[in-house]
């Protein structure tokens, strides 16, 4: 069986697919990451350099978004991430698909202002 069978097999069932579903924040933000570090062309170690921090603390807050650690990362060290790849952290609440009602909320903030 493939990789591809074997997830399509899994994400079949119901509890399955809506335990991953639950979990494409996480995967969004973790590739946002990468691919903002991928685009300067810097490693983790380069990173955390800019941080003023240990690359422990980079690797530690990539795979944090990987393994679904119980702790989230602070907003403080998501925003420190992003200045040191040349970004800034915009953070967005989106009504859910499913909601019939008037937006709540248009537009976005930049929270490091």
């Amino acid at each position: 069986m493939t990789h591809n069978e074997l997830k399509a097999f899994a994400l079949s069932k119901p509890k399955v697919k809506a335990e991953y579903d639950s979990l494409q924040p996480e995967f969004a933000l973790l590739r946002a990451l990468l691919v903002a570090r991928s685009q300067v062309g810097l490693t983790q170690a380069q990173v955390a350099k800019r941080m003023a921090t240990k690359p422990g603390v980079v690797a530690k807050l990539e795979s944090s978004l990987i393994n679904h650690e119980k702790k989230s990362p602070s907003l403080t060290l998501l925003k420190q991430y992003a200045e040191a790849v040349g970004c800034h952290l915009d953070i967005k609440i989106v009504p859910r698909q499913s909601h019939q009602g008037p937006a709540l909320y248009h537009g976005s903030k930049n929270f490091s202002d």
